[in-house]
C-alpha cells in the first residue's frame, strides 16, 4: 500500500473553486428543444419607465425567460449579454445582468452619455446549453492535438504530446515552475527528451455533446436578441454634474460597468483616465522595462506601440515565426519592452519554439522588479478547450509568483488584462466565450487581493462591440492608454 498523498493546498483551493462553478452551473437536462429558453417568448419590462432619462441614470430592465411553449422558466443560468449603445456617437457599454435563479434576471444600465441609446440583451445560449457546454469542457483534455518535434543534429521527428498522455509508451514529463505543473510527449526512439524543440498544434475531431445537444447548437439560436420590440431611449444632460474620481493607479476595485466608448475613446468611470499624446507617453515610458507575457491579444499591443512611439525599433533576436520573442528598443531613452507568448496549452496550427518556453510564473520569478519595472498578463483564450481545472491551477500559480514578486519589489507595477470576447459562431464547443467569461469570473475571484491594476478587455470589448479574437486598433490603443494611466 502506498501512503494516501494528503492534497497540497493549491489542490484544496481548486476543489473549492470547482465545487462552486459546479453550483453554479448545475446539470440542466432537457427532454426537447421546446423546453429550452426562448428569445422570442420571453418578456422584457422596463421597471419604472419614464418619459426623460438624465445622463448618469440608471435604466432596470426585467427579463422573464420563457420556453419555446411560452411557459415560464423555473430556473436561471442562461448566458445573456446585455449592451448599450449609440452607433453615431460611436458610444457603447456594457449592462448588468443578475440572475436570480428562478428564470427572472435584472438588467441594468447606466445611463453614460445623452443622445439616443439602443439597448440590446442577447441570449447567447440558454440555460440547458451552458450546462451541456460546461459538462463537455470538463470531460476531456483530448479536443486538441499536440505534436511535438525532436531535433537531434540532421535528423528530426514528430511526436504527439499533451497536458494528459493515455499511453504505455515511455513518457517524456516536463514540468513548469515550483507548482510543477506537467506537459507531456511520447518519448522518440533513439533520442532524449531534452530534444524537444516545436510545438504545433490542430482540432482532434471529437466532441462532448450528444446529438440532441448539438441540435441547440445552430447558428440561428445563438445570441439571439431580446429586446427587439423596445424603442430608443432618449438621454438629456439635465445639468448633472460629474463626480470626481481620483487618479487611475493599481489596486483599485473595477465595478461593471468599469467604463464606457464615446467619440471610439475609453472612457473609465471609477477612476480619472488622462488621454496621453505622443509627447507624454513618450516622458512616461523613459526608463522603463515592461514585459508582456501572454497570448496573441498582448502581441497585439507590441505591434502597435512602434505606430505611435516612432523611437521605438524592433530588435532581432534571430528568431523566427509570429511567435518569437519579440523585443521594442528605444537605447536613448533606455525603454525596453518585450512579449512573450505563455506557456502550455498554447494552441495554434503554426509551429512555435519551446526551447525559451514563456511560462509566466517562472518569467515572473526572473525578474528582480523595481519603481520602473512593469508587467502586463494575459491568459485565457488558449485555455478554453481544455477542463477549467488547467485554468484555474495556471492562476493560482501566476497569483503566488505575484506574491512573491512583490515581496522582494512592492514597487513593481503589475497589470492584468483579461481575456476579450470573440467570434459568437466559431467552434463554440472548444473556444466560445461562455467558457472565457467563466475563466473570467474565476482570475477576478484568484487575483481580488493583489495590488495590481487591472484593464477589462472583456468589459470593453462589449462596450466597442468587437466580435473578434484581435481587436481592432482603436480597442488596442484604449487598452495601452489605460495600462500607461496605471504606471506613469
Amino acid at each position: 500500500m502506498s501512503p494516501v498523498k494528503t492534497p497540497t493546498e493549491t489542490e484544496l483551493r481548486i476543489r473549492k473553486i470547482l465545487k462552486t462553478l459546479n453550483q453554479m452551473i448545475p446539470p440542466r437536462p432537457f427532454t426537447h428543444v421546446n423546453s429550452t429558453t426562448s428569445a422570442t417568448h420571453s418578456t422584457v419590462t422596463i421597471l419604472n419607465p419614464r418619459d426623460t432619462y438624465c445622463r448618469g441614470d440608471q435604466l432596470d430592465i426585467l427579463l422573464e425567460a420563457r420556453d419555446h411553449l411560452g411557459h415560464r422558466k423555473e430556473y436561471g443560468g442562461d448566458f445573456l449579454r446585455a449592451r448599450m449603445s449609440s452607433p453615431a456617437l460611436k458610444a457603447g457599454a456594457s449592462g448588468k445582468v443578475t440572475d436570480f435563479n428562478n428564470g427572472t434576471y435584472l438588467v441594468s444600465f447606466t445611463l453614460f452619455w445623452e443622445g439616443q441609446v439602443s439597448l440590446s440583451l442577447l441570449l447567447i445560449h440558454p440555460s440547458e446549453r451552458v450546462s451541456a457546454l460546461w459538462r463537455a469542457r470538463n470531460q476531456g483534455y483530448d479536443k486538441i492535438i499536440f505534436k511535438g518535434k525532436f531535433v537531434n543534429g540532421t535528423s528530426q521527428v514528430f511526436t504527439e504530446c499533451g497536458l494528459t498522455l493515455n499511453s504505455s509508451s515511455e513518457l517524456c514529463t516536463y514540468l513548469y515552475g515550483r507548482d510543477q505543473e506537467a506537459f507531456y510527449c511520447m518519448k522518440p526512439h533513439h533520442m532524449p527528451c531534452e530534444a524537444l524543440t516545436h510545438m504545433t498544434t490542430m482540432n482532434r475531431e471529437i466532441s462532448y455533446l450528444s446529438v440532441k445537444e448539438k441540435s441547440l447548437f445552430h447558428k440561428s439560436k445563438v445570441g439571439v436578441e431580446m429586446m427587439k420590440n423596445l424603442k430608443n431611449i432618449g438621454v438629456s444632460h439635465c445639468n448633472k454634474s460629474e463626480k470626481s474620481t481620483e487618479k487611475c493607479q493599481t489596486g483599485m476595485k473595477i465595478p461593471v460597468p468599469g467604463g464606457y466608448t464615446l467619440q471610439g475613446r475609453w472612457m473609465t468611470t471609477f477612476c480619472d483616465q488622462i488621454q496621453l499624446d505622443t509627447n507624454k507617453i513618450n516622458g512616461c515610458l523613459k526608463g522603463k522595462l515592461i514585459y508582456l507575457l501572454g497570448d496573441s491579444t498582448l502581441r497585439q499591443w507590441i505591434y502597435y506601440l512602434p505606430k505611435v512611439v516612432k523611437t521605438l525599433k524592433f530588435f532581432d533576436l534571430h528568431e523566427t515565426g509570429i511567435f518569437k520573442k519579440h523585443l521594442l528598443l528605444d537605447a536613448e531613452r533606455h525603454t525596453q519592452i518585450q512579449w512573450k507568448k505563455h506557456g502550455y496549452p498554447f494552441v495554434t496550427y503554426s509551429i512555435y519554439s519551446v526551447t525559451d518556453e514563456g511560462y509566466i510564473p517562472r518569467e515572473i520569478d526572473r525578474l528582480s522588479g523595481d519603481k520602473n519595472t512593469a508587467i502586463v498578463i494575459t491568459f485565457g483564450q488558449h485555455f478554453r478547450p481544455f477542463p477549467i481545472d488547467v485554468f484555474i491551477r495556471r492562476a493560482i500559480s501566476v497569483q503566488k509568483a505575484i506574491e512573491r514578486l512583490f515581496l522582494r519589489s512592492p514597487d513593481t507595477k503589475v497589470i492584468i488584462k483579461t481575456e476579450n470576447i470573440r467570434e459568437m459562431h466559431l467552434e463554440t464547443e472548444r473556444f466560445g466565450d461562455f467558457h472565457g467569461y467563466i475563466q473570467y469570473l474565476t482570475l477576478n475571484d484568484i487575483f481580488k487581493d493583489l495590488n495590481v491594476g487591472v484593464i477589462d478587455a472583456w468589459d470593453m470589448t462589449i462596450a466597442y462591440g468587437t466580435n473578434n479574437v484581435h481587436p481592432p486598433d482603436v480597442v488596442i490603443g484604449n487598452q495601452i492608454n489605460m495600462f500607461l494611466n496605471y504606471i506613469c
